[in-house]
This record gives structure tokens, C-alpha cells and sequence, in this order.
């Protein structure tokens, strides 16, 4: 029999209840005004909302899911999932219609918990009618009415607390399922047992001592087992205090409020806060104001005080490559961007860069415990003491996502050197084949081009025809910097500008024929991207093929899509 878990989500939440009960734990805005709960107010609630699920008589180990926006009563609801004995499934706040209603019905989910969202007109049309809901507070209203549908703030109210110590739970024991937001096909359900969630709750620890005393903001998406793992756990595990953003838009005013000391993001935003910083504060004025002792640390201080992370003692990034020129740039502040590597299959728990050992480029070491390999073809394998129990009702998928001893097959191509760093090169079913029988992988090749400001997301495709080529999407200001017939010619310069640096760098069979600037945003909500902001290029290459032959023909090398 499997020795018992000696830490779970809910005795972390137990153990913060007793040692510091009336020390803030949740931090939340809304509309302007601030709540705070405190470690017992967190777990009064939790207990209630247990109690109740408890009451419904669910088997054990009953789904259900939980769709909202980042807030106080998500963490709430997964601890009072988890406390009832029961699984939860969490969906992204992003998630359309269809992937709402798919996850609902694989995951066989018997209760729905219910918060604010930002398109509910679309997601409600796919929540069965027959299912039970609880709503958070500020969960958007059902017209007409639901009869199976209870407020959370009612069921507080008239609900006893669930008394004593949680269960102790096996490391096997399933306690989440994570649906993937894949690049390709139906999310794969991901099971987590408490073991990966113990382990994950370490991963902030591993690279400098955590405490009580830090504070984190939860923004990213908490169905993500990235911000799961070192927000949401790591909180649980070390006390530490845990604020929200309300909103992007007020992003800077709630970051300022929590100034976080352990601070993680995506490149995407990582690459968006450094354009905010360059619309004030030119990069000739500030590489200046760097290179004189007299300045540089005042003008790293302040730039850090405008990011709100003046008090960060880490700053992670991960889920995608960020460009060595923005890495270096955060360094150049001050500020030692640590880059990880991690998946849902394995809750994040893989590698990460340390302190001092970084290379600009890796990945870093692998997390305590951890071994990997490189395999046939060039593909990392992982065995971590947070992999997956396998994919939800697909033995035959689990089978074929491990090695016969034991090794996740990661899908990610890569290198390591000699003081033991990971490399990412490439996904090996990105990979692709040109007329001319070379292999391309795109991914080193998209991380180059989005290093120009002004380009958000590429996607680097060519399958079949004489030689790659590019499809850009513009950020906002982009798009309102170079509108009007001036401003396209000035860009198509350093656009093509661009690609000869590119194309320096890469074998000749890997050279940009031309770089495609697309007609249209890449969104989550319109299926070009998924919920992590990842391309899914299978959606973007059937909407663009009918006209590849003819940007080809063009021989131009900056089309207009």
C-alpha cells in the first residue's frame, strides 16, 4: 500500500488556520473596493461549502467543475471541493460554448461552480439544464431562473462548518482534473493525484526560501497548473499572502497594491509591461541612463517601482520561450528573470533556471527529484515526481504517453549542456518537410521574430512548398503606429530588415521566403489561440492555405495577408 501524503492543499489550509488565523490570506478587488479574508475566514467558508457538498451524497471522488475568473472564492471552491472528497475540474474562464460543454461531459461532472466570466452569453448555452449549479458572488444571473441553481453566500449562511482535520489522502489519490488546452483536437483530461500537488507546492522553494512574509497576485489563469502550482499551492504550503487582479486594465493599481515578492508571468505579458515601460521612457534614453553609475540604480529602482516589482526577489517566466533580447533587458534592470519549463502532465514540475547558473536561452536544471533524458529523434523525457495519473478515460492514450520505464514522452525536442541545462529546440510534431525534403523546426525561428516590439505572435509554416515562411500579428501598437500608407512602408522596412537577421542566423533549407503580416487578430475567443496564448496552428493554417500559392508568387518579401 502507497505511504500516505504527508501534505495536502486542505491541510495547508488547516495548518495556516490554526498558526496565523487572523492574518490576511486573500486579498480581493472589486469595482474599486477591497476584501480581505483572513486564514479563519478562508477556512470558514471552505468547511461550509464542504458541508454542503458533503450533503448532497456524491459518490466519492464526484467531478465537479469550476469555471470563473481568477478571484478569493476560486481558491474557496477548489479547497471546498477537495474537503468534500470529491475531484475538481477546473475551466479556463476563456473556454468557449463547445470546450465548456465537452469538459462538463467527459469529465462526467456532477456539480458546477460558478463565477464571473466575461462571455457568459456564449458559455451558458453550454451548461446542461438538468445540472446543479452554485453561483459565486458576482457569477453572472440565469433569465429565466434555475431551479437547481444555490448562492454561494446562501449556503454559507445556513450551513455548519465541516469540523476537524481533513482527511489524510495517498499520494494516488486524484484530486484534479486538468483539462489541456492543446494546440490540436479535444483538451485531454489530465489527472492529478495529491502527490504532483505536494510537489508542485515546492516549486518556488526550490529556487529561494518561501515564507510567510512573501506575497504573491493571482492573474494568470488558475486552471493553468502553472499558476496552480506556484500561486495557489505554494500560498497553501508556505502562508504566504495572495492578491488578485481584478482586471488587466487595472493591472498596474493591484499589482502596486500587492507588490509581490515572488512574481511569474508568459512572455507575451512579460513582452507587453516592457513595451509599457519603452512608451515612456525611450530605449536610447534608458540603455543612457543604465550605462552611467551616476543613474543606473535610481533608474532601475524606478522602473521596477513603475512594474510593481520593486520587492520581486524572483520573477519566473514559462509556458512559452521568451526572446533573449527581453530576458536581457529585465536583467539589465536588475531584475533575474528565471525562465521554467513544465507541464500540465507533470503540474510544472520539471526544470527551472537558479539563481547565478542561468544561460540566457535554457531552460535550467531539472527540480529535485527529477530525471530526464533525451530520447529518439531529439524528444525530452521526463520522470517526475509530479506526473500525471494518466489522461482521464484514455488508457490507451496514457499508455502510449509514457516509455516502458516510466519516462514522459514531453512531445518538446532539446539539447543539454555541460552544466546540466535544458534546451527547448522545438516541438517534435511542429516539425515540418519542404518541397525540397528538409526538415524546419519553427519554434527557435518564431522566438527570433517576435523579438521586433511590434509583433505579438507569429507562426511559421511552409509544409510542402520550397521554403518557410512567416505569419505576423501585430500587438496594438503595432497596428496604431504604422496605419495609414507612411506607416506600412516604414514597417515593411523593418519587417524585412528583420528577416535578413533572421535568416543570417538559420541553415539556408530553414531561410524566410517572405513574412506575412495577418488580416486579422489571433484571439482566444476566436479559436486562434488557446487559453495559454499558445498558436494553434492547425485552425491558422487551414484559414491561410487557400492563399499561400499566391503569396509565394508575390516575390515579395513583406506581404500584406
Amino acid at each position: 500500500m502507497e505511504q500516505t501524503n504527508s501534505w495536502t492543499p486542505m491541510a495547508g489550509l488547516c495548518h495556516w488556520e490554526r498558526e496565523q488565523p487572523d492574518t490576511v490570506y486573500l486579498t480581493q478587488p472589486t469595482g474599486g473596493e477591497i476584501t480581505t479574508y483572513t486564514w479563519a475566514e478562508t477556512a470558514d467558508q471552505v468547511r461550509r461549502i464542504a458541508a454542503h457538498l458533503a450533503s448532497l451524497d456524491l459518490p466519492e471522488g464526484s467531478r465537479v467543475a469550476l469555471v470563473s475568473k481568477n478571484c478569493a472564492h476560486w481558491v474557496m471552491a477548489h479547497l471546498a471541493i477537495l474537503m468534500a472528497g470529491h475531484v475538481s475540474v477546473p475551466i479556463y474562464s476563456s473556454a468557449n460554448r463547445e470546450t465548456v460543454g465537452y469538459v462538463l461531459d467527459h469529465s462526467e461532472a456532477r456539480v458546477l461552480i460558478l463565477g464571473s466570466l466575461d462571455h457568459w452569453d456564449d458559455v451558458r448555452e453550454g451548461i446542461p439544464d438538468g445540472l446543479p449549479i452554485i453561483a459565486l458572488p458576482r457569477a453572472p444571473v440565469f433569465d429565466p431562473p434555475r431551479e437547481n441553481l444555490r448562492a454561494w453566500d446562501d449556503l454559507v449562511a445556513i450551513t455548519a462548518p465541516m469540523r476537524g482535520e481533513p482527511l489524510a489522502r495517498a499520494g494516488t489519490d486524484l484530486a484534479t482534473l486538468v483539462y489541456t488546452s492543446g494546440s490540436t483536437g479535444k483538451p485531454k483530461g489530465v489527472m492529478l493525484g495529491f502527490g504532483a500537488l505536494a510537489v508542485g507546492a515546492c516549486l518556488a522553494n526550490n529556487i529561494v526560501p518561501v515564507g510567510p512574509d512573501d506575497r504573491l497576485i493571482s492573474y494568470l489563469p488558475l486552471a493553468h497548473v502553472f499558476e496552480q502550482a506556484v500561486v495557489l499551492m505554494g500560498s497553501l504550503r508556505f502562508g504566504c499572502q495572495l492578491f488578485f487582479n481584478e482586471s488587466l486594465l487595472r493591472f498596474a493599481t493591484d499589482i502596486e497594491r500587492a507588490r509581490p515578492t515572488i512574481f511569474l508571468s508568459v512572455p507575451r505579458l512579460w513582452v507587453k509591461f516592457q513595451l509599457g515601460v519603452l512608451q515612456k521612457l525611450p530605449q536610447e534614453k534608458l540603455s543612457a541612463l543604465l550605462a552611467d553609475p551616476r543613474t543606473a540604480a535610481a533608474t532601475q529602482r524606478r522602473i521596477l517601482e513603475q512594474l510593481g516589482l520593486d520587492q520581486a526577489r524572483i520573477a519566473i517566466t514559462g509556458s512559452a520561450p521568451l526572446p533573449q533580447s527581453v530576458v536581457e533587458w529585465y536583467r539589465a534592470l536588475g531584475l533575474e528573470m528565471l525562465e521554467g519549463y513544465g507541464m500540465s502532465e507533470d503540474f510544472c514540475y520539471s526544470h527551472v533556471s537558479l539563481p547565478g547558473r542561468t544561460r540566457v536561452g535554457y531552460v535550467g536544471h531539472p527540480h529535485p527529484g527529477v530525471e530526464r533524458r533525451i530520447g529518439e529523434g531529439s524528444e525530452i523525457l521526463i520522470k517526475s515526481k509530479g506526473a500525471m495519473l494518466g489522461y482521464f478515460r484514455d488508457p490507451e492514450l496514457t499508455r502510449a504517453a509514457f516509455t516502458e520505464d516510466g519516462f514522459f514522452r514531453t512531445g518538446d525536442m532539446g539539447e543539454i549542456d555541460e552544466d546540466g541545462r535544458l534546451r527547448i529546440t522545438g516541438r517534435v510534431k511542429e516539425i515540418f518537410k519542404t518541397s525540397k525534403g528538409k526538415y524546419v523546426a519553427p519554434a527557435p525561428i518564431e522566438e527570433r521574430l517576435i523579438s521586433h516590439p511590434g509583433i505579438e505572435v507569429a507562426c511559421v509554416m511552409g509544409a510542402g512548398m520550397p521554403q518557410p515562411f512567416g505569419l505576423l500579428m501585430l500587438n496594438a501598437e503595432a497596428r496604431g503606429a504604422f496605419s495609414g500608407e507612411a506607416g506600412r512602408a516604414r514597417l515593411e522596412e523593418e519587417l524585412e530588415a528583420l528577416r535578413r537577421r533572421v535568416n543570417a542566423a538559420l541553415e539556408d533549407h530553414e531561410r524566410l521566403d517572405f513574412l506575412a503580416i495577418s488580416d486579422e487578430q489571433w484571439t482566444i475567443a476566436n479559436g486562434y489561440l488557446t487559453p495559454t496564448m499558445k498558436v494553434r496552428r492547425n485552425v491558422i493554417e487551414k484559414r491561410y492555405e487557400p492563399r499561400f500559392e499566391s503569396w509565394y508568387d508575390t516575390r515579395r518579401a513583406v506581404i500584406w495577408a
